[in-house]
């Protein structure tokens, strides 16, 4: 064939995509050329390949946007608040309650455990607290201040001494010391899985 026939009304005519690089995607092929828009204008470029340069070059940050899904906004998960001032005995309990649904918080005073409940109340499900604890009040003083201002987290308390039924908040459960791993974990499901009682 002459090189007057390739040229000519009868000039093959390649698919497009044989003049393209396979594999490469067509964004970063506009990305290149956007990259490449101001030496392009500089060379004389038509303007009208230049504007569509430059249309994709405005509209790459737009395209991006609309392909990156926003993140969905993760629901808090309810919390289990350990309070024990033994810090082995509080490690094995936090490390018991994080096989569970529940995020696990640990104190080892009650007034760190104040401090918790007054930023994130609403989202305690469960207070698992010692009798003993270090600083001014004791586990019974939480216990009762949690079954009056936050009366939907779940109370338990536990102790290695005898605690009379009396002195408990009337919601509160008692496990006594040592305790067993799955009287915790029941205590923990009934937390996680049931609903709160409702506040009065």
């Amino acid at each position: 064939m002459s090189t007057a026939d390739r040229d000519g009304a009868g000039a093959r005519r390649f698919p497009a995509q044989d003049t393209l690089t396979p594999g490469v995607p067509l964004d970063q092929i506009g990305q290149t050329l956007a990259s490449f828009y101001d030496d392009l204008v500089a060379e004389g470029v038509p303007e009208h390949l230049a504007a569509l340069v430059r249309r994709v070059r405005q509209a790459e940050p737009q395209a991006d946007a609309a392909a990156t899904p926003a993140p969905a906004a993760a629901e808090p998960r309810r919390i289990a608040l350990v309070v024990e001032d033994e810090p082995q005995i509080r490690a094995l309990a936090e490390t018991l309650l994080e096989e569970t649904e529940l995020a696990v918080v640990g104190c080892d005073s009650a007034e760190a455990a104040l401090r918790v409940l007054q930023e994130r109340g609403g989202d305690v499900a469960l207070v698992f607290a010692d009798v003993r604890l270090a600083g001014a009040m004791d586990g019974l003083q939480l216990a009762h201040a949690v079954a009056t201002l936050w009366p939907r987290a779940r109370l338990v308390i536990t102790s290695g001494h005898g605690v009379s039924r009396p002195d408990l908040p009337p919601e509160a459960v008692f496990i006594q010391k040592p305790w067993r791993p799955l009287d915790v974990l029941v205590e923990a499901e009934r937390a996680s899985g049931e609903p709160p009682p409702p506040v009065l």
